[in-house]
């Protein structure tokens, strides 16, 4: 018999304590891999007043997170996407994208812009398997080397 639960992936807002929780989680694995160069991110990773957040859990625990925002009338900026370490290799990063999207396309949007960085290779690898483009730096991130912008239709 097998102990343990299928994953559960709840749709919150930026208010929702766990949401927060694994935002502080990620904004630490940042720092461990940009180390000084992730402050110049701080002021574009605000997460006040967002409508539309995910929080993964495993076993009735936090494990994992994302949301959107709007970027403009027929788009959303995928942001603050994050799986714990230990618990990465089981897609949970894929089919919170997936939820994402599809919680966009109910919210009437057809396109998804997003930003990563170039250190995150396990999120680069993420988004080229599920679609996204590589396009230009957009609004904040244009001439920020260290950023790697991708699109797709939804």
């Amino acid at each position: 018999m097998q102990s343990s639960q299928s994953p559960e992936f709840i749709r919150t807002t930026s208010e929702h304590p766990d949401f927060r929780k694994m935002v502080n989680a990620l904004d630490e694995d940042l720092y461990q891999r940009n180390g000084d160069t992730q402050k110049q991110y701080e002021q574009y990773n605000q997460i006040d007043k967002i409508k539309h957040a995910i929080v993964i859990y495993s076993e009735r625990k936090p494990v994992g997170c994302g949301c959107f925002k709007r970027f403009d009338n027929e788009s959303v900026e995928m942001k603050r996407m994050f799986v714990l370490p230990e618990m990465r290799g089981k897609h949970l990063a894929a089919r919170m994208l997936q939820e994402l999207e599809k919680w966009a396309v109910e919210e009437g949007y057809s396109k998804a812009v997003l930003e990563t960085g170039v250190r995150q290779v396990e999120a680069i690898r993420l988004y080229t398997l599920a679609g996204y483009s590589l396009t230009g730096n957009y609004g904040q991130y244009i001439g920020m080397k260290d950023s790697i912008c991708y699109r797709k239709e939804l």
